[in-house]
């Protein structure tokens, strides 16, 4: 027993009472039942020991849940049973049964494989006596974990091994050979699937009962009806796993320090009690580092500004281009946990007993490999099986009319480098692909549906990015998502995708319309995606695919703005009081013989000081390419006495002002404006003329 409790490291509760239990039939009178979960073998002499009674624990991992997940796996329960009476003899009685009830403090949201009768069955499984379990690698031996993952069928999911259903017998098997516990003989008697007066002989082996229950599900609770329950005597335990249980974590609160905790609570039928009936069974935590989440600089040397990369509407960007202007930057996704970003599998089959496999699909019913058909479950699909790995997508807003969006097939180690070498991000080892869509399953494929490379960004290195561009919406919208292929999960992984801008300068036609362009980060698929919304994708599904996500905590980032091509011109004196005038010239100057792209805008002119007016900026008319635009104080602010900034929607503005008393007759002087940056807030000032 000791070494039964090593293995799974279970704290077990010593026994607080003896409830008074009903005898289930005659031929088990005496039989003391307390609901349990746990793993054990069928082993033990015929010896009673006082009650049967279950304390229940957790796997020897509890999980941390992402909280932006719909589809989270919680870790498993296990319930570990010890005492109770063996009985000495088969009688040809079906083994009494009880039913399990989890209930979790948040939906239950496990695929449901529904059957022609039923449709609330799920993938979530009540296994006994830890069929399948390697032998070699755990104290833990005899017929249960030697034994092969025998499910009920689909056919009894409602009733178990109850009247009608997959009822189990006591007696002996050549499959009991597996038996290698010193304290039992090989001819113990063990759960058979038929009702055998007789002892089984080689000639005539007895089938072996099921091991394996389905669990139906209904809001936030999983139910398994007609599960046998037979006490172990003497020696070794019962034990009771169950798996699969996936949960709404967006549901349960907590965050930052402290996070949430999933919860879950045994009930078993008939009044029987249980130990420690409340267990952890997830930590909930933010999947996606708010902090280390975002847009970065295209060398990958540290976070991008808030802005994004700002782009002049006369100038083109070209991914083409050998220069680095239509680089944007990388979009970076990093973990806030080691475990949040998973692969769809992390071996080929996933199939034993309390192995944590830190993957999407969680332990798998069938031992010909996820993409066999489990006709015993009623579906293509096998228990405990995701559609694809951790997805992160990308969604592109406010993108203008003229511009395309461009970003790599794969992670980079920056936007201007081929992968290099190594398992880091942009390493030789790929981490992460670009997929056709956001729920676009490689679970019974095996491949995963990648987005074709369409060409490839050169920029100033000479070395290639291979790139695919996004899609876009009439409204500017459109997204890129990326499948994780590669993770360790004993470490916090950074994934970098290159991000590129094209489009062609028209200023003529206000093309592309000026703005901020934005990126919104998350995992994939979510309610944005459009295939489930909110209260679909948060509820059990037999269609939707795993896992889903919440759009709730999105990382939004500004990556670029196109502003219009203007030109700031400083007028430091113009005066219209004490009979003085002061006339206004700006030249358009984007003719000329150097090949600069015409363009026509007209010019604001703000006016500070004495009486500025209460119309303020002064707009001119539209000023075409190759002309002038000239105009008087008296005219745009009449009594006033101070400076004027002129801001021109072209490039290449020039201004002259001309001071002088009325007629100027006595006084006058002219000077040229000056031309400066507009940003002064981040740019120092350079004043030309």
């Amino acid at each position: 027993m000791k070494e039964n409790f090593d293995r799974f490291k279970f704290a077990l509760y010593k026994e607080k009472e003896m409830p008074e239990i009903r005898k289930w039939i005659t031929a088990l009178a005496g039989l003391a039942l307390f609901a349990g979960l746990a793993s054990a073998q069928v082993t033990g002499s015929p010896t009673s020991t006082g009650a049967f009674t279950c304390a229940t624990t957790n796997a020897s991992v509890t999980p941390t849940l992402r909280a932006e997940g719909y589809t989270e796996t919680v870790g498993d329960i296990v319930l570990i049973c010890s005492g109770g009476t063996l009985p000495q003899g088969n009688n040809g009685v079906p083994v009494p049964t009880a039913n399990f009830t989890i209930f979790l403090n948040t939906a239950v949201t496990s695929r449901l494989l529904p059957t022609t009768s039923i449709s609330n069955a799920s993938e979530a499984l009540l296994m006994i006596d830890e069929p399948g379990a390697s032998l070699s690698a755990s104290p833990e031996t005899g017929y249960g974990p030697a034994q092969a993952q025998i499910p009920c069928g689909s056919a009894f999911i409602g009733v178990g091994a109850g009247p009608g259903g997959c009822v189990e017998y006591l007696g002996t098997s050549t499959t009991s050979a597996g038996n290698t516990n010193p304290n039992t003989a090989a001819t113990s008697l063990v759960p058979v699937a038929s009702n055998s007066l007789g002892a089984c002989t080689v000639g005539v082996p007895c089938a072996p009962g099921a091991n394996v229950f389905q669990g139906l599900v209904s809001g936030n609770q999983v139910n398994f009806y007609g599960i046998p329950v037979i006490p172990p005597g003497t020696s070794g335990n019962r034990v009771y796993r169950i798996t699969n249980i996936r949960v709404n974590a967006n549901g349960i609160a907590g965050g930052g320090a402290v996070p949430g905790q999933a919860t879950a609570s045994i009930s078993i039928s008939s009044g029987l009690g249980i130990t420690n009936s409340t267990l952890t069974v997830g930590f909930v935590s933010q999947g996606l580092s708010s902090a280390n989440t975002g847009l970065y600089k295209s060398s990958n040397t540290g976070a991008a500004g808030s802005t994004g990369t700002s782009f002049a509407q006369c100038s083109s960007a070209s991914i083409t281009s050998t220069s680095s202007t239509a680089a944007l930057g990388l979009l970076q996704f990093a973990e806030n946990f080691p475990t949040a970003f998973k692969v769809l599998r992390a071996a080929p089959v996933q199939n034993i007993p309390g192995t944590i496999y830190s993957s999407e699909s969680a332990f798998v019913s069938t031992s010909a490999g996820y993409s066999s058909t489990t006709t015993a479950f009623g579906t293509t699909y096998a228990p405990g099986q995701a559609d694809y790995g951790t997805r992160l997508k990308a969604l592109f807003s406010n993108v203008p009319s003229g511009v395309s969006i461009y970003v790599s097939t794969r992670d980079v180690s920056n936007a201007f480098l081929t992968p290099g070498t190594g398992t880091g991000s942009g390493g030789s080892t790929t981490l992460a692909q670009l997929v056709v869509s956001e729920t676009a399953s490689d679970a019974v494929s095996g491949t995963v549906p990648v987005s074709g490379q369409t060409g490839n960004y050169t920029g100033p290195t000479a070395t290639t990015i291979p790139i695919a561009p996004v899609a876009l919406s009439s409204a500017g919208t459109g997204a890129a998502v990326w499948e994780i292929v590669n993770t360790n999960p004993a470490q916090i992984d950074t994934v970098d995708f290159a991000v590129f801008i094209n489009y062609t300068a028209a200023p003529a036609t206000n093309s592309p319309a000026p703005g901020t362009i934005t990126v919104t980060l998350s995992f994939a698929p979510t309610p944005s995606g459009g295939a489930f919304t909110s209260t679909t994708g948060a509820a059990a599904s037999g269609s939707l695919t795993l896992p889903r996500f919440s759009d709730s905590l999105d990382i939004t980032k500004n990556i670029a703005s196109i502003s219009l091509c203007t030109t700031a011109l400083l007028f430091p004196y113009v005066i219209n009081v004490n009979g003085f005038d002061t006339g206004i010239a700006i030249a358009n100057t984007t003719t000329d013989i150097f090949g600069t792209t015409a363009q026509a805008g007209a010019c604001s002119f703000y006016f500070y000081g004495t009486a500025a007016p209460t119309v303020n900026p002064f707009v001119s008319p539209t000023v075409a390419t190759g002309t002038d635009y000239a105009n008087l104080a008296s005219t745009m602010a009449p009594g006033f006495d101070g400076y004027m900034i002129a801001n021109c929607n072209f490039q290449y503005a020039h201004g002259f002002a001309f001071v002088s008393d009325v007629g100027a007759r006595n006084l006058a002087m002219g000077y040229l404006a000056l031309v400066f940056n507009s940003n002064r807030n981040t740019t120092p000032e350079a004043l030309n003329q």
